[in-house]
């Protein structure tokens, strides 16, 4: 079985290239512990990590742990800097085993492929250069260079979920063709390609639709998890796992970033386990906009008077207006904007804001601001076309995988980069509304109760 370290570089108290609140240790990190996790999902292979955590680990100390492991391969990640953009990989300048430009090579080529069309990634070559960490390992080393960190279109690509998601399967994939890794496959398995689930058939179907306009054949597997009753859209179903993989790469290429390969005879996943985790984003409104206004002014005297405007698109769309409300709350502190958005945007959601030099998307009012937010959770949460007679004003629609987050905990690392309880937090504050409203029907009874009494 093949060997590979892998190196995320920096850590602890070296944090490589920083720009701004960001810091190049961080997505080394990321983007390392994806590409050992598909590597052992997915292969035959023995993966060591030169640090797992946020750890201050010398050049020395890493070189040192692959010859005492006696590795097959070194794959160092890292973020450039100091001006450009782009992706570039090297491998020592001075003498080599033979085949690491044959590795270099296989890695740089795979992971253009995967980058440079879908993200205008730009190709910086493959050099050579006298680094510790090449230099000082015996087995075959390759340093990669993946985008600028102080180049603000990079990070926008940096703080991306999906960009990270697809770069660390193409290291893995160039990994596992340099080395000819065996898959982890066993006789008789069929591996099948699902390229979404739903609890919603006619989801399912205008999913099959889609497919179908790119000349994917596919088919609706109903399916009972715990009683409930799903939608499968299934996508192929093969005997080897490469083409299974192959065949999921080409869902993501057309936008379905929540594909993923189902072995056969696997127990299906269980749904969400919390209430919290099985909260969807569409569904009723419980909260008029009265109570929405109210509670925010707890906070915010000054807030804009905006419940209506969220019942009345929520109504449209299909979305929990009242829950969305919370979502705005959230992103705008209670509409006082102390973030980087400002309130003359009139954006409500964040939408498009990655930092202080791209504070997101603007709208000409108010009305305009809440439309596009619900219409932006309406790109996440359904497949169905924009209902009739309404404009596209979400200027980032397209962009979303439609139908990859249903539940609101679903949006955490999609809505924000890492926002891991992001759709708790936005629950917390809804709840925090409904305790409010409750609290406020108990006083206007008392109070009808006095006057009553008066009589």
């Amino acid at each position: 079985m093949k060997k590979i370290i892998i190196d995320p570089g920096h850590g602890g108290n070296d944090p490589g290239a920083t720009y701004k609140s960001y810091e190049e240790k961080n997505f080394n990190l990321s983007i390392a512990l994806k590409v050992r996790e598909y590597l052992l999902k997915n292969y035959e292979v023995d993966i060591v990590m030169t640090r797992l955590s946020d750890l201050t680990v010398s050049l020395e100390q890493r070189t040192q742990l692959a010859n005492s492991e006696d590795a097959d391969f070194f794959l160092s990640i890292h973020n450039n800097a100091a001006g450009g953009t782009g992706f570039e990989s090297y491998i020592f300048n001075g003498t080599v085993p033979p085949v690491t430009k044959t590795h270099q090579n296989i890695i740089h080529d795979k992971i253009l492929d995967a980058v440079e069309a879908k993200y205008g990634v730009n190709d910086r070559g493959k050099k050579r250069a006298n680094f510790h960490v090449l230099r000082e390992t015996k087995m075959s080393a390759l340093l990669l260079e993946v985008l600028f960190v102080d180049n603000p279109e990079d990070i926008k690509l940096l703080t991306d979920p999906e960009f990270i998601q697809d770069v660390s399967i193409a290291i893995g994939e160039g990994v596992k063709k340099a080395f000819d890794l065996p898959s982890k496959s066993s006789p008789g398995i069929l591996y099948k390609v699902i390229a979404g689930s739903f609890k919603n058939r006619s989801n399912a179907e205008n999913r099959v639709q889609y497919l179908g306009t790119h000349n994917i054949d596919s088919i609706i597997v109903p399916i009972t998890i715990s009683g409930e009753q799903y939608y499968r859209v299934q996508a192929g179903a093969y005997s080897i796992k490469d083409n299974a993989h192959q065949q999921v790469q080409k869902l993501k290429s057309i936008g379905i970033t929540d594909a993923f390969i189902l072995t056969d005879g696997e127990a299906p996943s269980p749904p969400p386990s919390t209430p919290e985790e099985r909260f969807t984003i569409q569904g009723d409104i419980h909260l008029n906009p009265c109570q929405l206004n109210e509670f925010v002014k707890t906070i915010n005297p000054k807030a804009p008077d905006l419940g209506g405007y969220y019942r009345e698109y929520g109504k449209v769309y299909g979305i929990r207006a009242d829950v969305a409300y919370a979502q705005a709350i959230h992103e705008t502190d209670y509409f006082r904007f102390t973030g980087i958005v400002d309130e003359k945007q009139n954006n409500f959601a964040g939408i498009g804001a990655t930092g202080p030099d791209n504070p997101g998307a603007s709208f000409a009012t108010v009305e305009e601001g809440v439309h596009a937010h619900i219409q932006h959770l309406y790109a996440y949460a359904s497949t169905a076309p924009i209902p009739n007679g309404y404009p596209k004003v979400d200027p980032r629609f397209d962009l979303v995988s439609r139908g990859s987050a249903t539940t609101w905990t679903q949006l955490n690392g999609k809505w924000a980069v890492p926002g891991n309880n992001y759709g708790q937090s936005i629950i917390s504050i809804f709840r925090r509304n409904i305790n409010h409203a409750l609290e406020q029907i108990d006083v206007q009874q008392a109070e009808l109760q006095d006057l009553l009494n008066e009589f």
